[in-house]
């Protein structure tokens, strides 16, 4: 039998415990270098030329005009062939999920182990897309509540998630867990389960939440398009049930976004008082304006319309009673995204990832310009705003001097070529590099 060397295995013992105390030191004191050719700071409205961003562990220290000289113990990263950008924030994804043609199926096929292992593979490629922070309005079982609490222990990759859980519906509304199904399947709903009618089922559904460890509340205030419901439009809340979901959501600091295709639940959503509106396709003027002067943020999704409107063409796809809907709603979406941005309206970048596929966010960029949106605007949509609407716009969305060290980068000039930013050459999450250029 081989023999131990005690006195070694000590030493090695003592070793690992000092490093283990000292590692957040060392990581703190490790100073980051980065040479960025232009870079997009997500605060001003220009560009800036040979720029240096020096980061100390995960926080920008400084940033500077010029290519500041490595120091020898420097980290140093050389993007001057780049553009740099904040990380970039998505405000509505489905990590749990992605849609097919078995998907209606697969609520009675796959388990909550299923959707976890696919919402880890999921965010991997969002991350690596350049979105470092996204929002999920919506999942099934908690799962992006555990996914997010197992990205933030360093246990798998992904961006910084901000989870809803199960979304809130009333009875037979878009987000009932029990539609299309047979009756003597599921039990009736409650609202643990996601389900509420009336102003106490709503206090008890956001506690449920809160008990559960959401981040924010979501409520579906109209049908939807993917539901196995006759309406994609319709207002499915009372404005009193809403009013309730809100009062309920501010004790316990939550913000609130209401999934809304239709033009009447677009309005109750806002007078009651929701922080943004999803998708928000048939949008009214009356909304519009009501939007204004609330300061609801609009999160437009232009990409799912689009992709469902395209799978609807194949009736082998969808049900029969989603592919009327998607053909009707779809197409439109565009046209409402670019008479908001016009009028004025708040909007916060979001694509509904998860119903068009994990990693493709960035295309919703390039319909955002299509409908009249400037580059930089949008760029500023899917950074400083959406960090407004999250409300950490103090610790992230731009490139400043305190903030954690969220960034990405491009060859060549999104400004001038928006879908450059659907070929992201690095990543850089928390002032941890999660894509290098080659």
């Amino acid at each position: 039998m081989r023999k131990i060397n005690t006195k070694h295995t000590w030493s090695l013992k003592l070793g690992l415990l000092l490093a283990i105390v000292c590692a957040p030191f060392f990581l703190q004191a490790k100073t980051t270098l980065i040479h960025a050719g232009k870079l997009i700071d997500g605060a001003s409205n220009q560009a800036s030329k040979q720029m240096t961003i020096v980061i100390e562990g995960n926080l920008i220290a400084e940033v500077v005009k010029g290519y500041r000289e490595p120091k020898a113990d420097d980290f140093y990263i050389d993007l001057r062939q780049h553009t740099v950008l904040p990380g970039l924030m998505d405000m509505h994804v489905h990590l749990d999920s992605e849609y097919g043609k078995n998907s209606y199926t697969e609520k009675f096929t796959l388990n909550s182990a299923d959707r976890a292992i696919r919402a880890v593979i999921n965010a991997e490629k969002t991350i690596l897309a350049g979105f470092t922070t996204v929002r999920n309005p919506g999942d099934t079982d908690n799962v992006t509540i555990s996914l997010r609490n197992a990205i933030d222990s360093g246990l798998v990759v992904g961006p910084r998630i901000f989870s809803a859980g199960k979304s809130l519906a009333t009875t037979g509304g878009h987000a009932d867990p029990t539609n299309g199904v047979r009756d003597d399947i599921f039990a009736d709903p409650t609202p643990a389960d996601g389900v509420i009618n009336g102003r106490d089922d709503a206090f008890k559904a956001v506690r449920a939440r809160y008990k559960s460890g959401a981040d924010l509340i979501k409520i579906t205030a109209t049908g939807g398009v993917l539901s196995v419901a006759k309406s994609g439009q319709n207002p499915q809340f009372t404005e009193a049930e809403i009013a309730a979901v809100v009062e309920a959501a501010k004790d316990y600091d939550f913000t609130v976004a209401a999934h809304a295709h239709g033009a009447e639940g677009i309005k109750r959503a806002v007078r009651a008082g929701v922080d943004s509106i999803e998708h928000g396709s048939l949008m009214d003027q009356e909304g519009i304006d009501l939007m204004r002067e609330y300061g609801t943020y609009y999160v437009p999704t232009i990409m799912a319309g689009f992709w469902v409107a395209e799978k609807a063409e194949d009736p082998d796809f969808f049900p029969e009673i989603v592919r009327p809907k998607a053909l009707a709603i779809g197409p439109v979406m565009q046209e409402t995204f670019g008479k908001a941005y016009r009028a004025g309206v708040k909007i916060a970048f979001g694509t509904d990832s998860g119903v068009s596929a994990h990693g493709d966010n960035a295309q919703e960029f390039i319909y955002m310009v299509e409908a009249g949106m400037p580059e930089m605007e949008a760029i500023q949509s899917a950074t400083r705003e959406a960090s407004k609407l999250l409300r950490i716009n103090t610790t992230l969305g731009t490139i400043e001097q305190g903030k954690l060290a969220d960034l990405i980068a491009v060859e060549g000039n999104p400004l001038e070529d928006i879908s450059l930013l659907k070929n992201i050459a690095f990543v850089m999450k928390d002032g941890t590099v999660y894509k290098q250029i080659d």
